[in-house]
């Protein structure tokens, strides 16, 4: 079968994104109406689809991601600036998650094996450390059961003054409230 037809198949079914035993969903907060995620953005999309998990006992952000059409780059296969931005997301998801507002500073991705079209990844992203405003983050991309490694990453983000959240719109916000609201709930 060639690499178009394996496309046009991979865009008549849809990808099963559920989550594994144990996994609990976290939904993506209502202020990203659709299409205002760029990595996530689009759950009915040709592009990138992705559902995020987290499991009692472990503060990393699991996941499931379908890379479509959509996201081409090389023939038959996932851009790699594809890659990047979901390792940005739930790397930054991650901290976000564990009540640290952050934006990126430096996110590195380290290609392991290109991913074809079609596939349905898993992904990992947690937070490593945390020095003050510093909140560093480690992510993976794997096939499913992990049995290949497709990227890893890792990349420093710095947590948001609030004085700098007044200043953005209301949108932010109510973001970073329902970051701190994730965080104590977690901590219960």
């Amino acid at each position: 079968m060639s690499h178009r037809s394996k496309h046009l198949e991979s865009e008549a079914r849809a990808p099963d994104l559920a989550g594994e035993p144990g996994w609990a969903r976290l939904e993506v907060p209502a202020i990203y109406e659709p299409g205002r995620s760029y990595a996530s953005g689009e759950p009915d999309g040709q592009r990138l689809r992705v559902r995020y998990y987290h499991r009692d006992g472990d503060d990393a952000m699991l996941g499931k991601v379908w890379f479509g059409p959509g996201t081409e780059g090389p023939p038959g296969h996932a851009h790699g600036g594809s890659i990047c931005a979901l390792m940005d997301e739930a790397m930054g998801g991650s901290a976000w998650m564990l009540g640290h507002p952050v934006v990126a500073a430096r996110v590195t991705v380290n290609f392991r094996k290109i991913v074809p079209l079609g596939t349905v990844a898993w992904f990992r992203a947690w937070v490593e450390a945390v020095h003050g405003r510093k909140v560093t983050a480690k992510g993976v991309l794997t096939s499913a059961h992990a049995t290949d490694t497709f990227a890893d990453a890792d990349g420093l983000f710095i947590v948001i003054k609030p004085e700098q959240v007044s200043a953005m719109d209301e949108r932010m916000h109510r973001l970073f409230e329902r970051s701190n609201e994730l965080a104590a709930r977690r901590r219960k």
